[in-house]
Protein backbone atom coordinates (compact mmCIF):
# COMPACT_ATOMS: atom_id res chain seq x y z
CA UNK A 1 0.00 0.00 0.00
CA UNK A 2 1.40 3.48 -1.13
CA UNK A 3 1.80 6.39 1.52
CA UNK A 4 0.09 9.61 0.03
CA UNK A 5 2.19 11.34 2.54
CA UNK A 6 5.64 9.98 0.30
CA UNK A 7 3.31 10.30 -3.04
CA UNK A 8 2.40 14.42 -2.57
CA UNK A 9 6.37 14.77 -1.57
CA UNK A 10 7.38 13.39 -4.47
CA UNK A 11 4.55 14.82 -6.45
CA UNK A 12 5.37 18.55 -5.25
CA UNK A 13 9.45 17.88 -5.40
CA UNK A 14 8.34 17.12 -9.31
CA UNK A 15 7.09 20.30 -9.80
CA UNK A 16 9.73 22.10 -7.87
CA UNK A 17 11.80 20.33 -10.22
CA UNK A 18 10.01 21.29 -13.51
CA UNK A 19 9.77 24.76 -12.55
CA UNK A 20 13.38 25.31 -12.09
CA UNK A 21 14.18 23.89 -15.08
CA UNK A 22 11.65 25.79 -16.98
CA UNK A 23 13.49 28.78 -14.83
CA UNK A 24 16.92 27.80 -16.17
CA UNK A 25 15.07 27.37 -19.64
CA UNK A 26 14.18 30.98 -19.61
CA UNK A 27 17.33 32.35 -18.30
CA UNK A 28 18.94 30.55 -21.43
CA UNK A 29 16.76 31.50 -24.05
CA UNK A 30 16.59 35.41 -22.47
CA UNK A 31 20.12 35.57 -22.50
CA UNK A 32 20.21 34.68 -26.89
CA UNK A 33 17.60 36.99 -27.01
CA UNK A 34 19.78 39.92 -25.42
CA UNK A 35 22.46 38.85 -27.56
CA UNK A 36 20.12 38.77 -31.28
CA UNK A 37 19.05 42.37 -30.18
CA UNK A 38 22.42 43.27 -31.00
CA UNK A 39 22.61 40.86 -34.08
CA UNK A 40 20.52 43.61 -36.16
CA UNK A 41 20.82 44.56 -40.10
CA UNK A 42 19.23 47.57 -42.34
CA UNK A 43 16.50 46.41 -44.33
CA UNK A 44 16.03 48.64 -48.04
CA UNK A 45 12.03 49.70 -47.15
CA UNK A 46 12.93 51.18 -44.10
CA UNK A 47 14.92 54.36 -42.92
CA UNK A 48 18.58 53.32 -41.56
CA UNK A 49 17.62 53.69 -37.86
CA UNK A 50 14.99 50.90 -37.82
CA UNK A 51 16.83 47.69 -37.93
CA UNK A 52 15.33 44.14 -38.76
CA UNK A 53 16.44 41.55 -35.46
CA UNK A 54 14.95 38.33 -34.50
CA UNK A 55 15.38 38.81 -31.19
CA UNK A 56 11.74 37.62 -30.20
CA UNK A 57 12.43 33.71 -31.48
CA UNK A 58 13.84 32.89 -28.36
CA UNK A 59 10.49 34.27 -26.56
CA UNK A 60 8.71 32.02 -29.15
CA UNK A 61 10.30 29.04 -28.60
CA UNK A 62 9.48 29.71 -24.63
CA UNK A 63 5.69 30.81 -25.12
CA UNK A 64 5.14 27.75 -27.28
CA UNK A 65 7.74 24.99 -25.10
CA UNK A 66 6.96 26.95 -21.98
CA UNK A 67 3.98 28.51 -22.10
CA UNK A 68 3.20 32.23 -22.67
CA UNK A 69 3.98 33.56 -19.50
CA UNK A 70 7.37 32.42 -19.92
CA UNK A 71 7.74 33.73 -23.62
CA UNK A 72 6.57 37.48 -21.71
CA UNK A 73 9.66 36.82 -19.33
CA UNK A 74 12.04 36.17 -21.92
CA UNK A 75 11.32 39.63 -23.68
CA UNK A 76 11.48 41.25 -19.86
CA UNK A 77 14.53 39.76 -18.86
CA UNK A 78 16.15 40.62 -22.71
CA UNK A 79 14.83 44.27 -21.91
CA UNK A 80 16.09 44.68 -18.54
CA UNK A 81 19.57 43.90 -19.25
CA UNK A 82 19.37 46.06 -22.49
CA UNK A 83 18.96 48.59 -20.38
CA UNK A 84 21.49 48.30 -18.19
CA UNK A 85 24.27 48.56 -20.96
CA UNK A 86 22.68 51.01 -23.29
CA UNK A 87 21.36 54.21 -23.22
CA UNK A 88 17.87 54.79 -25.26
CA UNK A 89 16.14 56.38 -22.53
CA UNK A 90 14.58 53.14 -22.06
CA UNK A 91 11.87 53.99 -24.79
CA UNK A 92 13.31 51.56 -27.19
CA UNK A 93 13.40 48.81 -24.47
CA UNK A 94 9.82 49.43 -23.11
CA UNK A 95 8.18 49.13 -26.95
CA UNK A 96 10.20 46.22 -27.48
CA UNK A 97 9.18 44.67 -24.43
CA UNK A 98 5.56 45.39 -24.67
CA UNK A 99 5.66 44.32 -28.54
CA UNK A 100 7.10 41.29 -28.14
CA UNK A 101 4.79 40.55 -25.12
CA UNK A 102 1.83 41.67 -26.95
CA UNK A 103 3.52 38.92 -30.09
CA UNK A 104 4.47 35.58 -28.06
CA UNK A 105 1.67 35.52 -25.28
CA UNK A 106 -1.30 35.44 -27.84
CA UNK A 107 1.09 32.78 -29.75
CA UNK A 108 1.47 30.63 -27.17
CA UNK A 109 -1.59 30.51 -25.66
CA UNK A 110 -3.58 30.10 -28.75
CA UNK A 111 -1.01 27.48 -29.35
CA UNK A 112 -1.69 25.83 -25.67
CA UNK A 113 -5.05 25.87 -26.32
CA UNK A 114 -5.21 23.89 -29.95
CA UNK A 115 -2.27 21.82 -29.58
CA UNK A 116 -1.15 21.47 -33.22
CA UNK A 117 0.94 22.85 -36.10
CA UNK A 118 -2.65 24.68 -36.91
CA UNK A 119 -2.39 26.11 -33.55
CA UNK A 120 0.93 27.07 -33.97
CA UNK A 121 0.46 28.81 -37.00
CA UNK A 122 -2.68 30.78 -35.86
CA UNK A 123 -1.21 31.60 -32.88
CA UNK A 124 1.85 33.03 -34.70
CA UNK A 125 -0.37 35.00 -37.27
CA UNK A 126 -2.97 36.40 -34.61
CA UNK A 127 0.68 37.47 -32.37
CA UNK A 128 2.33 39.06 -36.06
CA UNK A 129 -0.94 40.99 -36.45
CA UNK A 130 -1.75 42.55 -33.07
CA UNK A 131 2.12 43.30 -32.55
CA UNK A 132 2.34 44.87 -36.04
CA UNK A 133 -1.28 46.97 -35.09
CA UNK A 134 0.04 48.29 -31.63
CA UNK A 135 3.47 49.38 -33.20
CA UNK A 136 1.40 52.38 -34.52
CA UNK A 137 0.80 53.34 -30.92
CA UNK A 138 3.36 52.53 -29.16
CA UNK A 139 5.99 54.31 -31.47
CA UNK A 140 3.61 57.18 -31.65
CA UNK A 141 3.39 58.12 -28.09
CA UNK A 142 6.47 56.25 -26.77
CA UNK A 143 9.60 55.74 -28.87
CA UNK A 144 10.10 58.65 -31.27
CA UNK A 145 8.81 61.25 -28.61
CA UNK A 146 11.79 60.12 -27.12
CA UNK A 147 13.83 59.58 -30.47
CA UNK A 148 13.35 63.17 -30.86
CA UNK A 149 15.30 64.43 -28.58
CA UNK A 150 18.40 62.90 -30.14
CA UNK A 151 16.89 63.37 -33.69
CA UNK A 152 14.60 66.64 -35.06
CA UNK A 153 11.25 64.88 -35.80
CA UNK A 154 11.73 66.72 -39.48
CA UNK A 155 15.15 65.18 -39.71
CA UNK A 156 13.08 61.71 -38.98
CA UNK A 157 9.98 62.45 -41.57
CA UNK A 158 12.86 63.23 -44.17
CA UNK A 159 14.43 59.98 -44.01
CA UNK A 160 11.24 58.12 -44.53
CA UNK A 161 10.26 60.96 -46.86
CA UNK A 162 13.70 59.46 -48.79
CA UNK A 163 11.87 56.23 -49.28
CA UNK A 164 8.46 57.87 -50.32
CA UNK A 165 8.19 61.05 -50.76
CA UNK A 166 4.51 61.45 -50.14
CA UNK A 167 4.88 60.30 -46.53
CA UNK A 168 3.06 62.91 -44.70
CA UNK A 169 3.97 63.10 -40.88
CA UNK A 170 4.50 60.53 -38.19
CA UNK A 171 1.43 58.76 -38.23
CA UNK A 172 1.24 58.10 -41.75
CA UNK A 173 5.25 57.30 -41.98
CA UNK A 174 4.00 54.56 -39.04
CA UNK A 175 1.22 53.20 -40.48
CA UNK A 176 2.35 52.41 -44.27
CA UNK A 177 6.02 51.78 -42.71
CA UNK A 178 6.49 50.61 -39.31
CA UNK A 179 3.63 48.54 -39.24
CA UNK A 180 4.12 46.26 -41.99
CA UNK A 181 7.69 46.03 -41.09
CA UNK A 182 6.48 44.66 -37.46
CA UNK A 183 4.32 42.33 -38.83
CA UNK A 184 7.12 40.84 -41.49
CA UNK A 185 9.44 40.69 -38.40
CA UNK A 186 6.73 38.89 -36.47
CA UNK A 187 6.37 36.60 -39.36
CA UNK A 188 10.08 36.10 -39.87
CA UNK A 189 10.69 34.63 -36.18
CA UNK A 190 7.66 32.08 -36.77
CA UNK A 191 8.95 30.99 -39.72
CA UNK A 192 12.69 30.27 -37.94
CA UNK A 193 10.33 29.23 -34.68
CA UNK A 194 8.75 26.68 -36.78
CA UNK A 195 11.90 25.47 -38.85
CA UNK A 196 14.07 24.65 -35.37
CA UNK A 197 11.16 24.15 -32.48
CA UNK A 198 11.43 20.71 -33.13
CA UNK A 199 14.86 19.91 -32.74
CA UNK A 200 14.55 21.91 -29.87
CA UNK A 201 11.19 20.49 -28.55
CA UNK A 202 13.78 18.08 -26.29
CA UNK A 203 15.68 20.57 -24.97
CA UNK A 204 13.09 22.79 -24.13
CA UNK A 205 10.60 20.37 -22.27
CA UNK A 206 13.27 18.74 -20.42
CA UNK A 207 13.63 15.18 -22.21
CA UNK A 208 17.45 15.59 -22.46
Amino acid sequence: MSDPTVATAGSSCTKSSMRVRALTVTAMLSAIGFVLMFLDFAVPFMPVFVKMDISELPALLAAFGLGPVYGVMVCLVKNLVHLIITSTGGAGELCNFLLGACFVFPAGLIYHKVKSRKGAIIGSLAGAVIMGALSIPLNYYISYPVYATFMPIDRILAMYQAIRPSANGLLDCLITFNAPFTLVKGLLDALLCFLIYKPLSPILHGKV
